[in-house]
């Protein structure tokens, strides 16, 4: 027992090594995770505190303790051994088929990164890009909702924009849980992504098995009361219309509600810009008939460089006005069992499009697409005023002074962009951005009886 044993100098370092990472992974490392969890609990219980609809415990859990909850679900695992008998494959190959599933889908929600980080830089970049204008009853609407409740907005999807915009607004109130597409999944976008929260879907995907696993989750996360923000367009949309809403999540939360359990009241929201930053990209997809939107990153990096040369030049201007309007939330519980989910999604669309905000830039764009000839300054303001929808829609909140002002603003946007020219004559439009005015117009046509506005003296000038 006493004998001397000589090891050589590479040995020894190793088994020390090996002692050290022993020691961290049996001792050490539990103990800073659990004093740096406890410290965790007390932030998340704070910001509660502050927050209209406080954080659940389920957006909190550990993300391997979900993916195992969920691929062990009852229904996940009878759709594991469907898909086997169907496919002829072994069950522990549908079982790891599931896993991957889950693994793609569920978020490793991180507060820190939520509200230190995500919230902090969607505010600096909504109000560095945009006048960012809400609806006067956003607050009201959120707080009329149950405070037990589950929270789901339905939001009509313009740009990659609305989610920076929804996230910067919503952050007083809640974080949101996203449910974002493929473009989303590459490194490191979807590790930041899903730290805040969100979860992938594959949109095109038709399999059983992996429907199965995302409804269970979209599910899960509605029983535990997750406020949730989804766009049911199912995209972009690439002429700027409201789209009708696909059924693929509202489906998914309508079949696993539970009357006698938790309510689910979906919040209408629309969203509207004058200056939509893809919009060139969006109208390309829409001429060719497909939704391919390739974008060079030597485009984007010399369009950043630009804005930021403008920017230490002092000659940035914001894109104009973004705005988010809440509309009426809808209750499920107050809909009845036996509710239509068709119904529902046109009663969501409706009220989406109720509320459209009417901003400057879409309301010019379809003055001039029903002008004749050039117009003056004075005759396109007169015919913007005449423009105004009757009774939907959110107007501007303007008084005489600032709509003038809004009108000349938009009008100098609208030239900057190469969309409008000035001759002694008047304001003329430039018919090869014929497609550009259509799209801003479209984004606020369903707020009136037919698609093109309401002629007078002023619009119709030869």
């Amino acid at each position: 027992m006493m004998t001397t044993v000589q090891l050589p100098l590479w040995l020894f370092v190793l088994i020390v090594l090996f002692a050290a990472v022993t020691f961290a992974s049996h001792f050490l490392f539990p103990s800073v995770r659990w004093f740096f969890r406890r410290r965790l609990e007390r932030a998340v219980a704070r910001l509660n505190t502050r927050l209209t609809r406080p954080i659940e415990p389920f957006k909190l859990a550990r993300r391997h303790d979900m993916i195992q909850r969920l691929i062990y679900d009852p229904e996940v695992t009878q759709a594991i051994v469907d898909h086997a008998e169907a496919n002829d494959v072994p069950e522990n190959v549908a079982f790891e088929k599931a896993r991957r599933y889950a693994r793609e889908i569920v978020p490793s929600f991180s507060a820190f990164a939520y509200f230190s980080f995500g919230a902090r830089v969607s505010r600096w970049l909504a109000t560095a890009l945009y006048d960012v204008r809400t609806g006067l009853n956003n607050d009201q609407q959120i707080q009329s909702v149950t405070p037990d409740a589950t929270v789901i907005f339905v939001m009509n999807h313009r740009s990659n924009m609305d989610y920076v915009l929804v996230t910067y607004l919503a952050a007083r109130s809640s974080a949101l849980s996203y449910a974002v597409g493929e473009w989303a999944r590459v490194w490191p976008l979807s590790h930041l992504i899903k730290s805040m929260g969100a979860y992938f879907i594959r949109r095109r995907s038709r399999g059983q098995l992996y429907r199965k696993v995302l409804s269970r989750y979209v599910q899960m996360a509605t029983e535990a009361g997750v406020t949730q923000a989804i766009f049911p367009e199912g995209g972009l949309s690439v002429n700027g219309r409201l789209m009708p809403l696909k059924m693929g999540l509202l489906s998914y939360v309508v079949d696993g509600f539970d009357a006698g359990k938790r309510d689910v009241v979906f919040v209408p929201v629309a969203i509207n810009y004058d200056r939509v930053l893809e919009d060139r990209v969006l109208i390309a997809a829409d001429q060719r008939g497909d939704r391919r939107f390739g974008a060079r990153i030597t485009v984007v990096m010399a369009e950043i460089l630009r804005l930021f040369w403008q920017w230490i030049t002092r000659r940035y201007r914001k894109f104009g006005i973004a705005s988010v309007v809440f509309g009426p939330p809808v209750s499920l519980s107050a809909l009845g069992q036996d509710h239509d989910l068709r119904a529902l999604a046109r009663t969501l669309r409706d009220s989406i499009q109720e509320v459209m905000p009417v901003l400057f830039v879409p309301l010019l764009s379809r003055v001039f697409l029903n002008a004749e000839g050039p117009m003056t300054p004075a005759e396109v303001e007169a015919a913007a005023r005449s423009a105004l929808p009757a009774a939907r829609g959110t107007r501007p909140a303007v008084v005489d002074e600032s709509f003038a002002a809004g009108v000349t603003r938009a009008l100098g946007d609208m030239q900057r962009r190469g969309m409008i020219t000035q001759s002694d004559t008047g304001w003329h439009r430039v018919d090869a951005e014929k497609a550009l005015f259509r799209f801003y117009a479209n984004s606020i046509d369903g707020l009136y009886d037919g698609p093109t506005a309401p002629q007078n003296a002023a619009t119709a000038k030869s």
